[in-house]
């Protein structure tokens, strides 16, 4: 009789929670890892992430534990945590995770080193085998059961189709790719885009504006991608324009709702993650590193970081000169 699958999936959040549901759901064994004592008490005694996913119950073959080694022997490891707390954690861990398959679920750009999750995986576990997943999904849909698609980035083929085939199931389908680097730039990227579109709906610019900017927007996530080797097509897809789609129109967005706040003057939750602000100015320094214009992304990085009134950053784009689409 073959074994059941067994999966570790490092952060217990609401997307890391939502995961480890859909997989249990489908015969996998999965370990959930998470820091916090608390969380993980509660976690074994209502079998219920209520802050994060409320009314969604564990499997009973999900184990959550506090230990690194439980995950260590996996077939393969999820890495759920926020973007801006991954180098942290393979510094002190990785090391314990090399030779691993290790797949990065975060979306973003690592503040320090301007990389992605794919670079600082390398670094921290150089023979552990890398793969990013990302795409257009919310934990809730996922937890759920509600049909998800995503894109499976993996520079190694024969590794890709494994993943492919262990983190598929009937309601969340994986489509593959080599392109690492589009796919997680096309994650990371329309964050930002995200909080550009919630500004223009706080700000009461309308359904058009929105449009616009996301068009806009996706141009400079194209032009970023391809200066850093990325294929055109794949921000075409999942990770990039279906990604987009989803963030830019939907409440369930954090990112949205933090540029609906920005856009409308009011205050927002500091204890939500919010990838995109962070990325915003990661890719800020990228641009003017690369020399690359991409003015909807430096509007959002000076807004954020105050440098930029609202009245100041929409005037600056809307007086921007005419050019060819």
């Amino acid at each position: 009789m073959t074994a059941a699958p067994r999966i570790g999936i490092v952060g217990a959040g609401a997307f890391g929670t939502a995961l480890a549901v859909t997989l249990a759901r489908d015969g996998r064994a999965v370990s959930l890892w998470a820091r916090d004592p608390r969380q993980i008490a509660v976690l074994r005694e209502k079998r219920e992430n209520a802050a994060r996913l409320p009314g969604v119950l564990l499997p009973e073959n999900v184990t959550v534990t506090a230990e690194i080694n439980e995950i260590q022997g996996l077939d393969a490891v999820l890495l759920t945590l926020p973007m801006q707390a991954l180098r942290g954690f393979m510094a002190g861990t990785g090391n314990r995770l090399d030779g691993r398959s290790l797949v990065a679920c975060c979306k973003g750009v690592d503040l320090t080193t301007l990389t992605g999750p794919s670079a600082i995986i390398a670094q921290m576990a150089p023979e552990a085998s890398c793969a990013v997943l990302t795409g257009p999904s919310f934990a809730q849909d996922i937890a759920r059961g509600l049909p998800t698609a995503l894109t499976l980035g993996c520079a190694d083929e024969a590794v890709g189709l494994a993943l492919q085939r262990l983190l598929s199931t009937p309601t969340l389908r994986l489509y593959l790719t080599d392109d690492v680097v589009g796919a997680e730039l096309g994650g990371a990227l329309k964050n930002v885009v995200a909080i550009a579109a919630g500004i223009v709906i706080g700000a009461g610019l309308g359904d058009s504006a929105r449009a616009a900017l996301m068009t806009r927007g996706y141009a400079e996530m194209v032009r970023l991608a391809l200066s850093l080797g990325a294929r055109a097509e794949t921000l075409a897809g999942l990770s990039g324009l279906g990604d987009l789609v989803l963030t830019c129109t939907s409440a369930q967005s954090r990112n949205f709702r933090y540029g609906v706040a920005l856009g409308s003057g009011q205050g927002f939750d500091p204890a939500v993650t919010v990838e995109g602000a962070a990325t915003a100015k990661a890719v800020s320094d990228m641009a003017e590193n690369r020399n690359l214009d991409l003015p909807i992304t430096q509007m959002v990085a000076a807004l954020i970081a105050g440098h930029l009134d609202l009245s100041t950053a929409i005037q600056t784009l809307l007086s921007r000169p005419l050019k060819k689409e």
